[in-house]
């Protein structure tokens, strides 16, 4: 069947686009040529990792823990809990990360977003996140990130974890919900804190304000943030999520501290 003057249109218009975008991908290169997300080494394409950092990244892939997302070294079966678990249970339901949080190309990326406004490498960290995620995400109906306190967001000028949580929202097909969830008391840093000074310093931190309670009640919610260190911030933020009534709360995060067993 013969194609339809607009099909033929809208054939030839697709094709300039193409065009446009491969030419401006060209002068981009010129003016700002393609160089590692971490250490800054010249490589072939934007938004990537020299073949020396990719090969210094500790992906996490199973076998891990099914709640923490942490490595285990032999594979015990799906749905296998590490001893933390029953120990110390977090109040979310399930972590996933991508990478072990160490010194080396996973602290420089995030380094360099948080502090470097660095913008254009939330969009591959999300898409890591993503896949990182697949399960999680299959479950979940709202993207919300850990927000900065109205202080800390005006020095910094932007919140990583809501740019992160954008792009992961816009690759799973979620809604996000930047707001709902605020950082109301400005805590002090927890480097060196004991595990009870840190839920000290947390202790009302967030809440979801009652105007927000609809868009938030009875969802499956990830819940975004950059690393995961002791988790005493993401267990914090769960709790003011679930006391709004959220029916669960996943944590999804780029890179996580893997403590040895």
């Amino acid at each position: 069947m013969p194609s339809t003057l607009p099909d033929i249109a809208a054939d030839h218009l697709k094709h300039l686009w193409v065009q446009v975008k491969e030419r401006a991908s060209r002068a981009l290169d010129v003016f700002y040529p393609p160089v590692c997300m971490a250490c800054q080494r010249a490589i072939d394409t934007h938004g990537a990792l020299c073949p020396t950092c990719w090969s210094q990244m500790r992906f996490i892939e199973r076998p891990f823990c099914d709640r923490l997302g942490t490595p285990f070294e032999q594979d015990l079966g799906v749905g296998m809990l590490s001893p933390e678990v029953a120990a110390d249970p977090p109040a979310y339901n399930r972590a996933r990360a991508v990478v072990t949080f160490e010194d080396g190309p996973a602290r420089q990326l995030i380094h360099r977003l948080k502090y470097g406004d660095r913008l254009d490498i939330a969009a591959p960290m999300g898409r890591w996140m993503t896949r990182a995620g697949e399960d999680i995400l299959g479950d979940a109906n709202l993207i919300v990130p850990v927000p900065l306190h109205r202080q800390r967001l005006f020095k910094r000028r932007f919140n990583q974890a809501a740019s992160l949580a954008k792009v992961i929202a816009k690759e799973a097909g979620h809604p996000t919900e930047l707001h709902a969830l605020q950082r109301i008391k400005k805590t002090q840093p927890q480097v060196g804190m004991t595990k009870a000074q840190r839920a000290q310093n947390l202790q009302g931190a967030f809440r979801v304000a009652i105007d927000d309670h609809p868009s938030i009640e009875g969802r499956n919610i990830v819940l975004v943030d950059d690393v995961l260190t002791t988790g005493s911030t993401l267990n914090a933020a769960t709790r003011a999520l679930l006391r709004a009534k959220a029916a669960r709360v996943d944590v999804l995060v780029f890179a996580r501290v893997v403590r040895s067993a």
